[in-house]
């Protein structure tokens, strides 16, 4: 006989599960401490199986009957009504989860591989200009138009290579979600073409040699903080890029080998790299930063503690005090500066390009190379210092490479 609400009501628990049968498998089953739960019984494959639609009253009799149905006609299709509803579940889960999840799963997935400066771009990037507009949208069902607006209001205050690298970005991520079965297919590449294309500019960098003189003398006039000038008089000995230089740590320095040596974390190839360190920069690093800084982690401590390194912004700013507009010099053009001059007095553009770090392309050679034309980096790097010196006193005889082009 098929239950009524009267049976259930009046239904008492005892010291084992009881079971009141309904019809077609379904069954509430009274536990010792009184919960009342519904139970259907199939066979599928020749095995016995059971699927639970929740507790009674919360589903009352009709719900479970129509639940049983459901399944009931799932059986009949040759389908295993708990497959699924475990895929529907699934289903169900994927569905809920937001692209602000995602993101931040595919952020974690990769923080390992990039300088933390890096990461830390990464993310402020998609809070600033992804998350408040599609951080709650369904990372499943997103469609390429949605995306486009929101890379349009970026486009539209003018930060076209903004655009172009969140789109790069979502395209990351949309495919970190193909690869674990969050989505099914990269909705960004659907959007190649249809952002302004970005007009690249070269880092302003003064290259010409009265220039760089002017340059030279400027910086040793400078004013301001002992710290900032040493760091306007190292880099254009350095020329590395400006986040490696504000991040060089005295740890890294070894004066009797007269090289610098920074961490394959701290690079942007993520290979350890050698500075072979001049007289000139050697002079500076010992007699007039180590005194001031030596006894702290950084050579350039920020201003505000010594336990961060001095902002990204205060080599530019010291720029700007000595007399150079944003579009005349930046603390990246020290490192055009070099290129540029190194490439005219002839020096081999292996040389030049290994002592700049730029990536290579082969990444197991790439994990090999820091030391490449080593011997070479070194003589090329004191010629080059003393060059700077002869320009900055006014002696503009070119320094000649002692082997032109190698």
């Amino acid at each position: 006989m098929p239950l009524n609400i009267a049976q259930i009501k009046a239904a008492k628990p005892a010291e084992k599960p009881v079971r009141m049968f309904d019809e077609k498998g379904l069954y509430l089953e009274i536990s010792p401490t009184g919960s009342k739960l519904w139970r259907w019984k199939y066979r599928f494959n020749g095995k016995e199986k059971r699927l639970s639609f929740g507790a009674w009253p919360e589903v009352s009799l009709a719900g479970a009957r129509s639940k049983t149905l459901e399944k009931r006609a799932i059986l009949a299709e040759g389908f295993d009504p708990a497959s699924v509803s475990k895929a529907f579940e699934v289903e169900q889960s994927l569905n809920s989860r937001t692209f602000e999840e995602i993101a931040r799963e595919w952020h974690s997935s990769r923080v390992h591989v990039w300088t933390p400066g890096h990461a830390k771009r990464i993310m402020r990037g998609l809070e600033k200009n992804i998350f408040p507009w599609l951080g709650l949208r369904s990372f499943r069902s997103m469609l390429a138009p949605e995306l486009l607006v929101v890379l349009r209001r970026i486009e539209a205050r003018g930060a076209i290579e903004t655009a172009h690298r969140e789109l790069s970005t979502c395209g990351q991520i949309f495919r970190y979600g193909v690869a674990n079965g969050y989505c099914d297919r990269d909705i960004a590449t659907d959007l190649r073409g249809a952002l302004k294309p970005v007009v690249h500019t070269h880092h302003p960098s003064i290259t010409d040699q009265d220039g760089v003189a002017d340059l030279l003398r400027r910086i040793d006039e400078y004013q301001g903080g002992n710290v900032v000038r040493c760091a306007l008089r190292l880099a254009p000995l350095f020329f590395v890029r400006p986040g490696e230089l504000r991040h060089a740590e005295w740890s890294e320095f070894n004066i009797e080998r007269q090289e610098w040596r920074i961490p394959s974390e701290k690079m942007k190839a993520r290979v350890l790299h050698i500075v072979p360190l001049s007289k000139q920069a050697l002079t500076i690093l010992e007699n007039e930063l180590r005194p001031l800084t030596g006894a702290e982690r950084y050579l350039f401590p920020g201003s505000r503690g010594s336990a961060r390194p001095m902002s990204e912004n205060t080599v530019n700013a010291a720029l700007r005090y000595i007399g150079y507009e944003k579009d005349e010099m930046t603390g990246h053009g020290f490192r055009s500066m070099a290129s540029t001059l190194l490439n005219e007095l002839g020096y081999n553009r292996d040389w030049i390009e290994r002592q700049l770090a730029h990536g290579e392309r082969n990444e197991v050679r790439s994990a090999y190379n820091y030391a490449e034309y080593l011997p070479e980096r070194r003589k090329m790097m004191q010629e080059w210092a003393d060059y700077l010196d002869e320009l900055k006193t006014g002696q503009r005889q070119k320094v000649l490479p002692f082997s032109v082009n190698g």
